[in-house]
């Protein structure tokens, strides 16, 4: 095992600071200020909390790597800075699928939707594009808190193992059953009929956070020491397994030490008086004076409880009926906790509030037409000379500077979402049947070692036969000229524009391929189209690994990549006689000699994965 000085320094910041953060005893954070404001956190006795565990939790929490194709983490959609919520939402039609009409909801988006074998497929309301979920995200951080998680409390507090049907945690693991639903959701994080050996699988051969930059110091020194998923897992439970339990648990302990006990109100209650400004102080007074602290009750600015507050009518969305089953919880959503709020862009189930003029509005009136169960604490009138103090103590006085800096230990890495797009575009393509250019998909990362990259082509001629052509050369006026050409597809689908396919196109887990440059085009045969080939755009794709790059195939040297023949032979006979580190397969590092031609030979011989 490696080891690096900033392991050990990033391990011992985080050891410092965990027993606080659980605890609740002390102000989270190295050099505490005080008693907590903030109760202890609830952990379940069958997973109590422990470092290993809990950076592990942080790695996968983080890594786009757990979804299918490596577009999704958990974090995605519970970005720290944002309260723990998503700031990029998307638009949903809402119950009447419809886009454009009032039902319409702001909420996150997810995949673009995948069939069992991985290849795209149009979805009812999105077609070949991202899916969005059919309610907002509710805030990962003060999670830990609630004794049932999700908008609607369906991840109750016992734990049932994914794999064995063993209860695992008798109370308390709401946060572990929250885990297990993303990854298998087809909308949020995985293909259709994804199950939980192939997510163990992928993390056993995937370099932990290999997609992601600028990784937070606990995180870089733990995967230092510890290189690969099973090992970190060793670590954290005693043994190689990766499995959907243990996955659970790591992610919970991570989200249980997520306590944002900072805020000015925290020190404030804590005794430092100047740690709110006067207007705030003027918020909080009027705030606890209404209706409004019944349900978001201090320390947690929540009651944990489930209100129908009249967003919508209640034949939209039953809420949290659809769990318990009983007509008065109809339209009844969890009451969130109002910390961070301020760092929060949208709020409500349905994401359709961005101001908290808005909610004062909502909370003045009627709420909507058609709910015929709102909570009968509403109205609660808020007069308009109120309103500054009470969004100034709200938006600011509960907000953890910590959370809004994504400092430890909310600090997280940057995601391959949050780059430049690789693959990215080039060209406008040449258009077919109906003027429609044949539309390239191409979202998923192309780092070395997935094994599940793959492109898609859409808006295209149903049943016409296609091509990618594929060239390590740059198009010429829109045009690839191929090195080899995949293929033949017959496009899937029906109407006018209709026609969709994917080319999977593994990328080996070989180092030497760090930096390669690859474009792809898809070619339609269509008369539609001039000189009878409708194009896409070109996708360039730059092949990549941060830290350290798997290896499956060293002998994988030229395309087509995934197959060993003559033109890998030929490559690595070029790059021996350059001296090119590509060749240096065996000792001693840095001199080419027999022992590297042997090495290639033994490996070409062995063939790929």
């Amino acid at each position: 095992m490696k080891q690096h000085g900033h392991a050990a320094t990033g391990a011992a910041l985080a050891l410092l600071a965990l027993p606080v953060i659980i605890g609740g005893s002390l102000v989270a954070g190295v050099g505490g200020r005080g008693v907590s404001a903030l109760p202890p956190v609830p952990v379940p006795p069958e997973n109590p909390v422990t470092e290993a565990k809990r950076v592990l939790g942080k790695i996968l929490f983080w890594d786009e790597q757990l979804s299918s194709d490596n577009t999704m983490a958990c974090g995605t959609c519970h970005i720290t800075g944002a309260g723990g919520t998503d700031p990029v939402l998307g638009l949903h039609p809402g119950p009447d699928a419809q886009f454009g009409t009032p039902d319409d909801m702001r909420t996150s988006p997810g995949v673009i939707r995948s069939d069992a074998s991985d290849d795209y497929t149009p979805d009812a309301l999105f077609g070949l594009r991202r899916q969005t979920t059919d309610r907002s995200a509710p805030p990962a951080i003060m999670a830990m808190y609630a004794p049932e998680t999700f908008w609607d409390g369906r991840a109750g507090g016992e734990f049932v193992d994914p794999d064995t049907g063993a209860v695992l945690i008798a109370t308390g693991g709401a946060l572990e059953n929250q885990v297990i639903a993303p990854p298998l959701s087809d909308v949020e994080m995985a293909h259709e009929a994804r199950d939980w050996a192939q997510i163990s699988e992928k993390l056993e051969r995937s370099v932990p956070l290999g997609i992601a930059t600028d990784l937070p110091p606990d995180v870089q020194g733990a995967i230092d020491a510890f290189e690969t998923y099973p090992a970190l897992f060793r670590e954290a439970f005693g043994t190689n397994q990766i499995s959907a339990a243990r996955i659970a648990m790591a992610i919970a302990t991570y989200e249980r030490t997520l306590v944002p006990d900072q805020s000015p109100w925290d020190l404030f209650t804590l005794g430092d008086t100047g740690a709110m400004t006067p207007q705030q102080i003027d918020g909080w007074n009027l705030f606890r004076g209404l209706a409004c602290a019944t349900c978001h009750q201090p320390p947690l600015f929540t009651d944990l409880s489930f209100r129908n507050i009249g967003v919508r009518p209640t034949n939209q969305d039953r809420g949290r009926q659809d769990v318990s089953g009983l007509a008065q919880d109809r339209g009844k959503f969890k009451v969130p906790s109002l910390r961070n709020v301020g760092l929060k862009s949208s709020m409500m189930h349905t994401g359709e509030f961005q101001l908290m003029s808005t909610v004062f509005n909502l909370y003045l009136g009627p709420g909507a037409a058609g709910n015929t169960n709102r909570d009968p604490l509403l109205p609660v009138p808020v007069a308009i000379f109120q309103r500054d103090a009470i969004t100034d103590f709200l938006e600011n006085a509960l907000t953890d500077p910590r959370v809004t800096a994504e400092q430890f230990p909310f600090d997280r890495p940057t995601l391959s979402i949050e780059t430049p797009p690789n693959p990215s575009q080039l060209g406008a393509g040449t258009p077919g049947t109906g003027g429609l250019v044949p539309r390239m998909i191409s979202v998923v990362p192309p780092n070395v070692g997935n094994l599940d990259f793959k492109i898609g082509v859409a808006d295209a001629l149903p049943g016409a036969q296609a091509f990618v052509a594929i060239s390590t050369i740059p198009p010429s006026a829109g045009v690839l000229t191929p090195e080899t050409l995949e293929g033949p597809f017959t496009l899937d689908g029906s109407g006018s524009g209709g026609g969709y396919a994917t080319l999977h196109w593994p990328i080996l887990g070989r180092p030497a391929l760090e930096g390669d440059v690859v474009f792809m085009q898809w070619r339609v045969s269509d008369p539609g189209a001039v000189g009878g080939v409708a194009l896409s755009r070109t996708a360039r794709v730059e092949l990549f690994c941060n830290g350290d790059c798997p290896s499956t195939c060293p002998a994988d040297l030229a395309l087509p990549y995934g197959a060993l023949d003559f033109s890998d032979v030929t490559a690595f006979l070029n790059a021996f006689a350059s001296m090119d580190p590509a060749a240096d397969l065996a000792a001693p590092e840095g001199a080419f000699d027999f022992s590297d031609v042997t090495a290639f030979l033994g490996m070409f011989g062995a063939g790929c994965p």
